[in-house]
């Protein structure tokens, strides 16, 4: 599943493709990737807005909406909107220059004014995309983002002594902090010395700030890796939106690693 590095690689590298192209339509060719309006209202909703901003909320993708003809006075819908995507285990975000047949795995298409495409596609259909005004309605009960100051070490140590669930199960509480998953909670956990299965409660206050400074080193790390492709390649491994891999896997420590030679 695409975790922090990952969504955030998604986010900056969609931004020039994306940034002031207008969106004259959309075709949603497996509803249920639709979280929210309803299909109708999504198809009907999202016409005429232009893509303006791009932001990464935990695992989710934000781009900010805003309409393209701003002297239509009678619309009812709101001047700007916020589409949210979230990529679960398989998808991708494509932009294209030119119309492009969708494969068996697209299941939404969003036409641009110029031409192009942004083709939405998920070989095991877990991802989601919601149209909102207003994205914390999504994004409300996320945890602080580790990358920045609302990720404090004080807060941090206060939850984790309060727990009896084991560091990596919390790691993976979005609640906790949002945007970690399975490879990044373990090399962490790995880099701070700290095994996956301890009690959080039973961590020491050095280890709590060991395990706060290794959060955030290796996302950083990650994201100029570019994100983890895993495995062989192909539509199940996670790629870039250009279609290249990630490099951080090359990187890992312990993230399916079993027995290769550990690296200290």
């Amino acid at each position: 599943m695409p975790e922090l590095p990952e969504v955030e690689t998604y986010v900056r590298e969609l931004t020039p493709d994306l940034r002031n192209r207008v969106i004259s339509g959309a075709t949603v060719r497996w509803q249920r990737t639709v979280a929210a309006p309803t299909v109708a209202e999504f198809i009907m909703n999202v016409q005429g807005y232009r893509f303006t901003d791009f932001a990464r909320r935990g695992k989710y993708m934000l781009f900010g909406l805003t309409k393209a003809d701003a002297t239509e006075t009678t619309d009812p819908l709101p001047q700007r909107q916020t589409l949210l995507v979230h990529l679960r285990m398989t998808g991708r975000l494509i932009a294209h220059a030119q119309p492009t047949a969708p494969d068996k795995h697209t299941h939404v298409v969003f036409d641009l004014t110029d031409g192009g495409q942004v083709h939405f596609q998920d070989s095991r259909k877990f991802g989601r995309i919601w149209l909102v005004a207003d994205p914390q309605v999504v994004l409300e009960d996320l945890g602080p983002e580790p990358l920045d100051g609302s990720f404090a070490l004080d807060a941090f140590r206060e939850t984790l002594q309060s727990r009896s669930a084991t560091i990596k199960a919390l790691l993976l509480d979005q609640h906790i902090v949002a945007g970690v998953g399975n490879i990044y909670a373990d090399e962490s956990l790995h880099l701070a010395h700290i095994h996956p299965a301890r009690t959080a409660s039973t961590l020491t206050g050095d280890e709590v700030a060991a395990l706060h400074q290794a959060i955030q080193r290796v996302l950083q790390k990650a994201i100029a890796g570019h994100g983890s492709s895993l495995g062989t390649s192909g539509i199940q491994n996670y790629q870039r939106p250009g279609g290249e891999a990630g490099s951080f896997q090359e990187e890992h420590r312990v993230f399916q690693r079993t027995g290769q030679p550990c690296m200290t």
